[in-house]
């Protein structure tokens, strides 16, 4: 591993980005806008039925409509490999396990005949009752074999933690501790709603398959789509340089790609797909809602003896997915007794995905809320009892951790934050009607290295230096990145290196998501560099031949360090809350984030993630809710209309900081992750500055004015 104490020459300046211009200029090509010989577009039929089957399918007279190609359904759709996976499994079966679910599809010379001819089909249903309610005290709960799941590049999911975890007599040292907290957190579900939708423009040319679409890794829907029309890989090109937002959305659900392709391949033409803002509501996942029961013991000195943290979370019965909500206990304070479990309610209703901090963003939130409690109850401040109680290592690996200071960041951000002046006692500031409190919150995150990344970089004879990788730029930075980290490894000015990405025709690469991109992407480009500039200095003295020289490599493992250290970003969140006495009204004054993200490369990026991830948490603790009518079974307020997101006015002061801590060994760069551990944290550090302000203690996200109202 090279020296990562070296001082860089591009790493850590805040250079603009490097697809910029293309962004506001609109030349940045997302997959709806890629240009195509005669395309037609497709409107996909979704089920007005929760659970059940389909009994008719009349398609007379959408089929009599000028300009319709084909209407699609169970009746006539191809076979594919995958019968077993519902979300994949597009029309294979009379089977509705959801409502919204695709049960067919128009295709037609323009979106707004096929549109006119879906409504024109008639569908016939034997529905049966349907279950969408979640609940603690339900018969049907069941253990996962394990919690969710990390992206690789070969086409699956890998394992994620062990769903449950004990370690010491847990129940006799609560029962026996001085001091206790006994409480239960609710999370809702909270629907991803990037910019751009997900989007498949498929052409069929000569037996293969190119597929452009908005995709957060184009190696693993390669691998996700071939294998579902039962087509070899190399079969199947995916491409996706400019991805309009995820949020983890656009990870694993294809079943959009894999309709827009049996079209295609029926209809033998280029066939343009993009899914409404209604329909992302139902067909590309969400965050599952959770109930959490934790209970705290400590001493009275306020040392922590025994933690619990039981979940329940929804899943689909038709495919089960568990988030790994109570894992952030396992590792957060040090407690020599710990249980920590995950229970599924099957219910019917569309299958959960990865959204940003899958797990940790509702598990941090209890936690992080009880452990305010818990100060209280031991006349501490919440800022001195967090680090009264940090961990020496790992509490249940033993691992030592491979930087941790969270500490400091507790230290330093309540410095910034003007902690010192606050009065611990609720209610104690007022500015007119507006009751005025103080919450603070810690905040974790792993950072993974992933599997199946290779690189190749190749340097011209005039120093000119091409790097291939098939990552993603979710529009975070990526493009920007792996530039600066580029013209590091190699020794060059950026203006020498030109980045490609986004192409499954480039050397493959793993998902973006779960913080993990710059640490996996970007140690194969800088294991690459390495081997090309060996080379340069062992066989052509240091020059570029004429014909150029190129490297490649390929890590195909994770991360060879992971069995020695315990590898995590940290941050510790404050906020400022006014709340309205009369009316409820919650307004988030300031926000504030003091993190431990190693060495940061591109301040300007940097800073736009921790703090989007800090609006994203604010979102989720004040305003964005799901709301599931238990009648039908369908999220009702699925439009921007009405499922609320954080706006311009919502907003004041959100400050981003970071230490400068380079880890000597996450990866060549002494980076950590930070795409994900900005949202971690703040819900509760608004929820426990809410409490602060009003005395009132909220338990269930989202905060409305309902809950603080007598």
């Amino acid at each position: 591993m090279s020296d990562v104490t070296a001082r860089p020459r591009a790493i850590g300046v805040p250079m603009d980005r490097v697809d910029g211009v293309q962004k506001v200029t609109g030349t940045a090509t997302y997959a709806y806008e890629w240009p195509l010989d005669q395309p037609v577009y497709l409107y996909p039929l979704q089920s007005t039925i929760a659970t059940g089957r389909v009994t008719a399918v009349d398609s007379a007279l959408a089929e009599a409509e000028p300009g319709v190609l084909a209407v699609l359904s169970h009746l006539n759709a191809p076979t594919l490999t995958r019968p077993d996976d519902p979300e994949l499994a597009v029309l294979q079966s009379d089977e509705v396990a959801w409502r919204g679910q695709f049960i067919g599809a128009v295709v037609a010379e323009s979106l707004e005949t096929a549109r006119r001819a879906a409504g024109l089909v008639r569908v016939g249903y034997q529905s049966r009752p349907h279950d969408v309610v979640l609940r603690a005290d339900r018969e049907d709960l069941y253990t996962p074999a394990h919690t969710a799941a990390f992206g690789t590049g070969g086409g699956e999911l890998q394992d994620g933690s062990p769903a449950d975890s004990v370690l010491g007599d847990v129940q006799t040292a609560l029962a026996a501790a001085p001091v206790m907290v006994d409480a239960t957190y609710s999370t809702p579900m909270y629907h991803n709603n990037p910019m751009e939708p997900h989007t498949a423009v498929v052409t069929w040319r000569d037996g293969e398959l190119i597929v452009r679409c908005s995709t957060q890794g184009v190696s693993f829907s390669q691998a996700l789509i071939s294998g579902v029309l039962g087509l070899e890989p190399g079969r199947v090109r995916v491409i996706s340089p400019h991805v309009g937002g995820a949020f983890g959305s656009k990870v694993y659900p294809h079943s959009y790609a894999v309709l827009a392709a049996m079209a295609a391949r029926i209809v033998r033409r280029p066939v343009k797909f993009t899914l409404t803002r209604q329909q992302m509501f139902a067909l590309v996942g969400y965050r599952p809602a959770s109930i959490q029961r934790i209970q705290l013991g400590a001493d009275r000195t306020g040392r922590l003896i025994a933690i619990a943290h039981d979940v329940i979370e929804q899943t689909a019965r038709a495919k089960g997915y568990a988030e790994q909500v109570a894992v952030c206990s396992r590792m957060m304070y040090a407690a020599p007794h710990r249980r920590t479990t995950h229970r599924l309610a099957p219910l019917d209703v569309p299958v959960p995905t990865i959204m940003r901090a899958p797990g940790e963003a509702q598990g941090m939130y209890a936690l992080e809320s009880a452990v305010d409690e818990m100060a209280i109850a031991c006349g501490l401040d919440p800022v001195e009892f967090r680090i009264r109680n940090e961990p020496e290592a790992h509490p249940e690996s033993g691992l030592p951790f491979s930087s941790r200071h969270l500490a400091d960041c507790l230290r330093e951000g309540a410095r910034r934050a003007g902690w010192g002046r606050r009065d611990p006692a609720p209610r104690a500031r007022r500015e007119g009607r507006w009751l005025v409190g103080t919450g603070v919150a810690a905040s974790a995150y792993p950072s993974p290295r992933f599997p199946g990344n290779a690189a190749t970089v190749r340097m011209g004879p005039d120093g000119h230096c091409t790097v291939r990788i098939a990552a993603a730029d979710l529009g975070t930075g990526t493009w920007t990145a792996l530039t600066q980290i580029a013209a590091d490894a190699l020794g060059v000015p950026v203006g020498q290196v030109e980045m490609r990405i986004g192409d499954t025709a480039l050397p493959a690469a793993s998902v973006a998501g779960f913080s993990a991109g710059v640490n996996s992407w970007g140690t194969a480009i800088w294991e690459a560099a390495d081997r090309l500039r060996a080379r340069l200095r062992t066989e052509h003295g240091g020059i570029a031949p004429p014909g150029g020289l190129e490297a490649t490599a390929e890590l195909p493992g994770g991360h060879p360090e992971a069995e020695r250290w315990a590898m995590h970003s940290f941050g510790a969140q404050f906020a400022e809350v006014r709340v309205d006495e009369d009316t409820g009204e919650v307004r988030v004054a300031r926000l504030l984030g003091m993190f431990d993200v190693g060495r940061v490369i591109n301040p300007k990026t940097a800073r736009s993630q921790l703090i989007g991830g800090m609006i994203q948490g604010m979102s989720m603790a004040l305003y964005e809710h799901s709301v599931l009518d238990p009648r039908f079974g369908h999220v009702v307020n699925h439009d921007f209309a009405q499922y609320h997101i954080a706006c311009h006015a919502d907003v004041h002061s959100v400050e981003a900081h970071w230490l400068d801590e380079p880890d000597p060994h996450t990866n060549p760069m002494g980076a950590k992750g930070l795409g994900e551990v900005g949202i971690v944290g703040t819900a509760a550090a608004i929820a426990n500055a809410v409490h602060h302000a009003t005395g009132v203690r909220v338990r269930a996200l989202p905060i409305t004015l309902d809950k603080l109202l007598p």
